[in-house]
């Protein structure tokens, strides 16, 4: 059974979350500050954590950094929830490596639909490796396994996601994809016209790209549109 820890000091959400989750057939551990939730998300390594922000002592953002810094349970998915709305928390919250964002109050439906997308996202097989789409073209290769990408014989790897945002780039080598696709196609829901959250992502993407590129700027932003690969 998928196995989420949740993470909120506010007693009344965490145990609705747990209720909804566990119709849905996942199993759930609790906690209720950062300090909890870190030592159990070590001691569990859920499939998923959904970590709220504004928690005393030990706030959201510290927690999920000190995830990923965690080598057992750095790559687990997080669904960040936080009352706060402002565009500059989210950008903090995928800055650090957080995988999704939703604000306070949110419906339980949607709750859902994301849970099942990180999910699925988290324990499938990369798209590339799955469906054996091109893996090498030019001075490119995809290393599915271990979400990392080549270029001559230097090797980068990248988190989950940007190693779905590089695929789909790089299966349409030259042609732009629009954000919206690459949300849709990354995220596995119908997006909202997020743009930051892609934007954040490319310049994290791009920046890993261009520490083995020798020079050459392969990530190219099409001003209105979308993104390319420049090969």
């Amino acid at each position: 059974m998928t196995k989420i820890l949740v993470i909120d000091d506010d007693n009344a959400i965490n145990e609705l979350i747990k209720i909804n989750l566990e119709l849905n057939g996942y199993e759930v551990k609790q906690a209720y500050n950062g300090t909890e939730g870190f030592a159990l998300a070590k001691q569990e390594c859920p499939e998923l954590i959904i970590l709220d922000v504004m928690m005393p002592e030990v706030d959201g953002y510290t927690v999920a950094q000190r995830i990923r810094q965690c080598n057992e349970i750095a790559d687990t998915p997080i669904l960040m929830l936080t009352a706060l709305s402002e565009l500059h928390n989210k950008i903090n919250g995928f800055n650090i490596g957080v995988d999704d964002y939703l604000t306070k109050p949110f419906e339980i439906d949607e709750l859902i639909v994301r849970v099942r997308a990180l999910l699925k996202r988290s324990n499938q097989i990369p798209k590339s490796l799955a469906i054996r789409d091109l893996l090498t073209y030019k001075e490119f290769t995809l290393i599915p396994e271990s979400y990392s990408v080549k270029i001559g014989d230097k090797v980068q790897k990248l988190t989950p996601i940007e190693f779905d945002i590089f695929n789909i780039l790089f299966q349409n080598h030259g042609n732009m994809v629009s954000s919206q696709k690459i949300l849709k196609d990354v995220w596995g829901y119908e997006p909202d016209d997020d743009i930051e959250t892609i934007r954040v992502h490319i310049r994290h993407l791009r920046s890993k790209i261009d520490k083995i590129s020798n020079g050459k700027k392969y990530i190219e932003t099409i001003y209105g549109g979308g993104y390319k690969l420049s090969v």
